[in-house]
């Protein structure tokens, strides 16, 4: 397929020839979330019929019940005993901190979308369902299923940009409360929200979500570079902080990270949460490479 389209810059030939090969593989999804085994690539082999759901955009028209269409004006499609039934969440934090950079830095937003474009890809190239939302002042959605989402799926996110605040724990809880069907969910965020993280994760795993948390920072945020008399201003809120940073004061800074840092990996690890904490310079291929294959969610 020729990629003249502008979004498809989210996923450069180089990258999905690295990842092509791949399928997601949940691992601690509660028993009955998942219909079957995910055994291979080739969906639907088996001639053991198994039950209905409805279509969705993407699913290949001839598993469609054209008895039922015709009867009850509802499309469903058939699905056979060896089918996988996995539906992947990406969950993108779209809060303003998410695009404040740095000159030559990727944003955190962009390293976020090109990640989540690249799961997009795996999960719609095994025929998975995917919902991806947007977390954040407006929270929007997009849902599709098979290879051919993937062009609507890039073209929603190009049109996605950062705005406000998030409030990850609202976010996270209404996700939960609205989304029907259990699923391996990617958050991508980078934590800065006052309002915490915690109530909205745990939510999520009462409900039987399995959840990776992607969480991303510039090397602004790790190494910023600033010294001397400095007057600071919140992205989100605008509020204004004036300081002298010194030495003694960046190393509080670096300590103060690494112990938030440790706080969130205790934590996820804890609840059974795979946490991810990439840095926006590196490759996000490298990432599903490495730290996904490591959790063997992807196989």
């Amino acid at each position: 397929m020729a990629m003249m389209d502008s979004h498809f810059s989210l996923l450069p030939s180089q990258s999905l020839r690295q990842v092509s090969h791949l399928m997601l593989m949940p691992k601690r999804l509660r028993a009955g979330a998942m219909r079957g085994e995910r055994r291979s690539k080739k969906r639907g082999t088996s001639i053991e019929f198994a039950d209905y759901r409805n279509y969705s955009a993407g699913d290949d028209l001839r598993k469609l019940d054209w008895n039922i269409l015709a009867r009850l004006n509802k499309p469903v499609v058939k699905v056979h005993e060896d089918e996988e039934d996995l539906t992947v969440h990406l969950l993108c934090d779209a809060s303003l901190s998410m695009q404040a950079t740095e000159e030559g830095e990727t944003s955190k937003w962009d390293y976020s979308t090109r990640l989540a474009s690249l799961l997009a890809f795996v999960a719609l190239n095994a025929g998975d369902a995917l919902t991806t939302q947007r977390l954040g002042e407006t929270d929007r959605t997009f849902k599709g299923r098979g290879r051919e989402g993937l062009v609507p799926f890039l073209r929603w996110m190009g049109q996605q940009s950062p705005q406000g605040q998030t409030d990850l724990n609202a976010s996270l809880q209404a996700f939960t409360a609205r989304e029907k069907r259990v699923g391996l969910c990617f958050i991508f965020t980078d934590l800065f929200s006052p309002m915490g993280y915690e109530t909205g994760l745990r939510a999520m795993l009462a409900k039987g979500h399995e959840v990776v948390l992607v969480h991303t920072l510039a090397p602004s945020d790790i190494t910023p570079p600033v010294r001397g008399d400095v007057r600071l201003i919140d992205v989100e809120t605008l509020a204004p902080q004036e300081l002298t940073i010194d030495a003694p004061l960046y190393a509080r800074y670096q300590a103060h990270l690494h112990q938030w840092q440790e706080g969130i990996r205790a934590t996820c690890a804890r609840w059974g949460v795979h946490y991810v904490h990439p840095v926006s310079s590196t490759p996000p291929e490298r990432l599903l490479l490495s730290d996904l294959l490591q959790f063997k969610l992807l196989k």
